[in-house]
């Protein structure tokens, strides 16, 4: 299975919390429902999940053990 890099599932999760704090106030823009639906699909596609609180764990545990990869070995020309 294909796996995101952990910078894009960073940006993702950044990107879904500040969405949903938009999406609590009382005038919701139907723009900000469509870019946290997007970003929700993305998160889901991106951790091979179906629903998003999966697609979270996913992502966080995900983006917490690239933080922790050793770098990956460069070539020697």
């Amino acid at each position: 299975m294909l796996m995101a890099h952990p910078a894009v599932l960073r940006n993702l999760l950044e990107r879904y919390d500040a969405l949903r704090l938009l999406a609590r106030s009382d005038a919701v823009d139907p723009s900000v429902q469509r870019q946290l639906q997007d970003t929700v699909y993305t998160l889901c596609v991106s951790t091979g999940t179906r629903v998003i609180g999966a697609a979270l764990i996913a992502a966080r545990e995900q983006t917490r053990r690239g933080s922790t990869a050793p770098p990956p070995p460069t070539a020697v020309g």
